[in-house]
């Protein structure tokens, strides 16, 4: 049973526990949040005196939830004489109606109490516990609670009102009701998270979706979002179960940007409400069968930030495709590079290679000329600064070593990187998978160069330049003795050993040599790094191994569902799709909603999937994560005017449709069925 339950729309989002009440906490963070800001960090409701427990919640919509309560702990017999019903929405603002029931006979008087804080807390510092700078200020009104913070032009409020009399003080609400008999008290509490521009003005009502909305308009949006995703008919219901999900959970997780003010897909739930270059990317590549319309935005908005100049404190480099945004107040007293931060080595080649993917479904040739510019920066950016060595290979090491990101790949933790016997190599570090996304996006670039910028000769330079690469990869990075690729190669050029779940990036990238892909499958899938669930981050028996480990031994579903297409792009089939059986298989026990990441624990020791303790839930790339395992049993691929179909459907998974597949063919639908064995010729 999940312990916290959360409630988000656009840029507002609020994490509780299940009794609906948030308490400061620096461990996970419960609070209402907009804007990287903390709007509520305490919210507790007490019924004379006495804190509530839930007998259920109904979280079954992503803006609203319902919370049943009683009052004291929970007995196996409870004879409660009241019962409290919690209902909140953020539809713009948060609402939450308190509705008091008297189960007596008779009329009773109660004292209904909600303490109230807000601490203003940037997300950063709830990571770090850091201390705030500016000053908060708490009015007392007729029935209004108002928190207001300011440091210098930084300005943040918190309004809280009531449609009952209340007598409000300077940490909460009381109110001292009287109810008749079998009857009902209820109150309506509003609270606007309001964002100062430095003009003074409220920053969130001049975004098109920033003011209060109707729960109707909310719900009508989102479905007319999922309506538009090719529907899916199958007999395998976690599949089912989990695709629903992940449509649900893509049409949520979409937030304003405040610079150009169109929707973009967030990264995840609570820490990372934001655009991120590697996330957003990856989610775009997983989404685009499905719906390509939520792509060209995030493309966008990458191109328009992408870097300009040579700016230590945010790694920012000319070409240079960003990291990370933030709006909160560490970012913007630059305490924290993140206003971009460009601390990432493989947002840039993975730009070029969503973009060619985007025309290669869409057709949208107008896009890739209108990013030319954009696309051949990049490109120098790989060859210029991202060669810190002058190998030919991408490498990275931030340029701000008291606040930037040590490791600059996707595996972005201080250990995540390590040798066989656990110990960290130095930097300038050249991880595995970064030397196959640059050789992924040079031959996605020659293509668009040939087909689109009228410049063959290019082309044919980044084609011999991509050859090169592969050659010399192989050379270098194949380590014989142990029939794997290397993880990473060190600043002395030394191979840092240790087997990862990396290389069945390098499968999805096309920089394996044919004659190597072989063991490399066979790694993926033996005991070492399958669990039984899925391929975990590190082997088990390296140095650093750790199942619970954030990126050194845990399952991310993201991961898997790469992995997955790279063995499908070797004609692996067999191996994808026990990758996605298992993968679906593991959702049922999140309810459909795959987390961030999961326990590594093989399956046969635990039964079912290990949750790990501070996984992000919604993430955009773990729910695009069903998606892309659904084009890999299909066999979708564009191929010119014509959508390529190869179903290879796991035994057991009976029939899938996916009707209405969008693209520049049209709408064409997929059909496949699973060959069990009672259906093989001879038997039955």
């Amino acid at each position: 049973m999940r312990q916290l339950v959360s409630i988000l729309d656009g840029n507002t989002f609020l994490v509780s526990d299940r009794r609906g009440d948030i308490e400061p906490s620096y461990d996970f963070p419960t609070g209402l949040f907009s804007f990287d800001t903390r709007f509520l960090s305490t919210w507790v409701l007490t019924l004379d005196g006495e804190r509530l427990h839930a007998l259920s919640v109904d979280d079954s919509e992503s803006y609203r939830t319902k919370f049943f309560l009683a009052p004291g702990e929970p007995t196996h017999y409870l004879d409660a004489k009241a019962s409290v019903i919690r209902s909140r929405e953020i539809v713009g603002s948060f609402e939450e109606e308190l509705t008091v029931l008297n189960h007596l006979g008779a009329e009773v008087e109660c004292t209904l109490r909600i303490e109230m804080a807000a601490d203003f807390a940037d997300l950063f510092e709830i990571k770090n516990a850091r201390q705030k700078r500016g000053r908060t200020t708490i009015t007392v009104g007729e029935n209004e609670l108002r928190l207001s913070y300011r440091r210098e032009a930084f300005h943040r409020e918190t309004v809280v009102s009531t449609t009952e009399p209340a007598q409000v003080d300077d940490t909460g609400m009381t109110f001292r009701v009287r109810i008749a008999r079998n009857g009902t008290w209820t109150t309506r509490l509003h609270v606007s998270s309001v964002v100062f521009g430095a003009r003074g003005e409220d920053i969130r009502a001049t975004l098109p979706y920033g003011g209060s909305r109707s729960a109707d308009a909310i719900r009508a949006e989102q479905q007319e979002l999922i309506d538009r995703a090719p529907k899916l008919g199958c007999d395998c219901e976690p599949l089912a179960g989990a695709y629903r999900r992940s449509l649900n959970d893509l049409a949520a997780l979409r937030y304003e940007s405040i610079a150009l003010g169109v929707r973009l897909i967030a990264a995840g739930l609570p820490w990372f409400m934001t655009l991120f270059g590697r996330d957003s990317i990856i989610t775009s590549l997983q989404v685009l069968p499905f719906l390509p319309e939520l792509v060209p935005p995030t493309i966008l908005m990458l191109a328009g930030l992408q870097g300009q100049r040579v700016d230590d404190f945010r790694d920012e480099e000319p070409g240079k495709i960003l990291h990370e945004l933030r709006y909160g107040e560490t970012a913007g007293f630059e305490e924290q590079p993140h206003s971009p931060y460009y601390g990432s080595a493989d947002s840039t080649p993975l730009f070029i290679i969503l973009i060619d993917e985007y025309e290669r479904w869409t057709g949208d040739a107008a896009l890739v000329r209108r990013l030319e510019s954009q696309v051949r920066k990049a490109l120098e950016w790989i060859d210029t600064y991202g060669d810190l060595l002058g190998t030919g290979y991408l490498w990275y090491q931030t340029r701000n070593p008291e606040t930037g990101l040590q490791n600059q790949c996707w595996k972005d933790s201080w250990d995540a990187i390590s040798y066989a016997d656990g110990e960290l190599p130095g930097f300038p570090r050249a991880t595995c998978e970064l030397q196959g996304y640059a050789y992924d996006a040079k031959i996605r670039a020659a293509r668009l160069a040939r087909n689109f910028w009228n410049d063959p000769e290019f082309a044919d330079e980044l084609e011999r330049q991509a050859a090169d690469l592969k050659q010399r990869f192989d050379r270098d990075f194949w380590i014989s003795d142990r029939g794997h690729y290397a993880l990473a190669l060190d600043a002395d050029g030394r191979q840092v050993d240790a087997l990862t779940s990396n290389i069945g990036h390098l499968l999805w990238s096309g920089i394996v040599d044919e004659s190597r892909a072989g063991k490399v499958v066979e790694h993926l899938l033996g005991p070492r790094l399958f669990s039984g669930w899925g391929v975990r981050t590190l082997a088990a028996d390296e140095g650093r191994y750790n199942p619970i480990g954030y990126h050194v031994g845990t399952v991310w579903p993201f991961d898997n569902s790469i992995i997955a297409w790279g063995l499908w792009r070797y004609g692996f089939r067999e191996e994808a799709g026990l990758i996605c059986e298992r993968m679906l298989a593991a959702s049922r026990y999140f309810e459909g909603r795959l987390p961030e990441a999961f326990a590594g624990y093989a399956r046969d020791l635990t039964d079912y999937p290990v949750e790990y303790p501070t996984a992000c839930s919604p993430q955009a790339w773990s729910t695009g994560t069903p998606l892309l395992l659904l084009r890999v049993m299909l066999g979708l691929e564009p191929q010119g005017e014509h959508l390529i179909i190869d179903p290879a459907v796991p035994p057991g998974m009976g029939r899938l449709e996916l009707l209405d597949i969008p693209g520049r063919w049209g709408t064409v639908d997929a059909l496949g069925r699973s060959r069990d064995p009672e259906d093989q010729p001879g038997n039955g």
